[in-house]
This record gives structure tokens, sequence and C-alpha cells, in this order.
């Protein structure tokens, strides 16, 4: 997939949330993760983030939505139940895109949202858990993003192998083979 993705929190309290969605960013292969607004504490971080993803990624603090810093062409996206947000089955994700969560209670501050270049929502009767939020934005962008078979007519069908295009293999892919170092 081309581009990359970013997923970060605005104002959180509970710092094992915070977490909870750096680990996710980290499972979804983000380039990057981040906290706007709260005292980051690594103690409390650690019993949420198993797969110690603050290890493992780029991780940014910054004191507020004024001060928040984005690589150059990358789009800021928030995740919020407004009423002039996009539902997320019909948004196209922008191909750099740093998503942002708001605080637990309060979601995210007018001053985030007025950053924002896209404002999301995932279609659902209530509130979700941040991570649960960020999982399913990522999986999203991920689905309509990436290139899978498409999914099969029945249940549990067998799934159909992506055509090639009539012109061949991508031209990496042609010189892994020239190279032997295909799998």
């Amino acid at each position: 997939m081309r581009g990359y993705a970013a997923l970060g929190v605005e104002g959180v309290s509970k710092m094992r949330n915070a977490g909870a969605v750096i680990r996710t960013a980290h499972a979804f292969n983000a380039s990057f993760a981040f906290m706007v607004g709260s005292k980051f504490s690594r103690t409390e971080v650690v019993q949420s983030d198993t797969s110690k993803a603050v290890e493992q990624l780029p991780f940014y603090q910054f004191d507020s939505a004024e001060d928040l810093r984005l690589p150059h062409g990358c789009q800021l996206v928030g995740i919020e139940l407004t009423e002039n947000a996009h539902l997320l089955p019909s948004f196209r994700h922008p191909r750099m895109a740093a998503y942002v969560l708001g605080s637990e209670r309060m979601g995210l501050s007018n001053a985030m949202l007025s950053r924002c270049d896209h404002v999301i929502q995932i279609p659902t009767r209530f509130s979700l858990n941040l991570a649960v939020a960020g999982a399913l934005v990522l999986y999203d962008r991920l689905q309509t993003m990436e290139r899978f078979a498409p999914r099969p007519l029945m249940p549990g069908g067998p799934t159909e192998q992506d055509e090639v295009p009539p012109f061949g293999d991508p031209l990496w892919v042609r010189k892994h083979k020239k190279r032997g170092t295909s799998s």
C-alpha cells in the first residue's frame, strides 16, 4: 500500500486507553503514534500495551492541538460523532493520514476539530472504546486501500485470486523473479 497512516489521541484521561490505542496503531502497521494534551506515563501505558508498541514505532507528544506537527502532505482525520462527519463506510481515506481520537468523555476539542482536514464517524448507536474505534478505522483503511482478492459470492465460499493485469506483473515483481528472490 502506498502512503502511510498514524493514530493518535487527544486529551485522554486514562493512560491504559492511550496504551491500547498505541498498541492498535502498532498492530495495523502505522508509521507513528501520537498523543496531544495529556501527560504520558510509560508505567501506565505498558499495562495495556502488551506489544510494547512505544518501543517499536515512533511516538510523539504534543502539548496542545496548536502544537501538533505532522509531516508535509499528511491530512489530519478526526474520528468523532458530529453532525457533519462523513460516515466511515463512505469515506475515501487520504494516502497520507493521521487519525485522531478524542478523550473518553469529551471527544475531540474544538481546537482539534478546526485542525482536521476531515472528520469521520463510525455508524454506531453510541461511542466506542478508543482502541476499538481506532482499530475499525485502520481496518477500513486497510480494506479499502490494499489489494485483496474479492470476497466470495457465497458465505464461506472460495476466494478468487486477483487477476494479473494483461501487461503482466508489476515491474518490481518481475525484477524479483529475474533475481530469483520471489517466494
